[in-house]
């Protein structure tokens, strides 16, 4: 199966990940704090890395694997620590 990303979207709480094996995977934005607070325009401007593997904002200093976003894992900032 190819997991590598084709296309981004997004809408107003969701990130849409169009994958070359014909799936589309839906992401909530609130997983990646940076995305969440970034303006639209912002948002729309990725580069997609390594075939597909990878999603890259030089902007937001964001990057996201593919196989984490399969896998269920969410960004890794420090607003997102939670404190024991």
């Amino acid at each position: 199966m190819n997991t590598s990303a084709l296309e981004l979207s997004f809408d107003t709480s969701m990130m849409w990940v169009v994958l070359a094996d014909g799936r589309q995977l839906g992401v909530p934005l609130a997983y990646f704090p940076r995305l969440l607070k970034a303006s639209a325009a912002q948002r729309q401007r990725y580069k997609l890395s390594g075939g597909g593997t990878g999603i890259h904002w030089d902007e937001l200093d964001e990057d996201i694997s593919v196989q984490g976003l399969l896998m269920g894992v969410g960004g890794r900032s420090s607003t997102q620590r939670i404190a024991a």
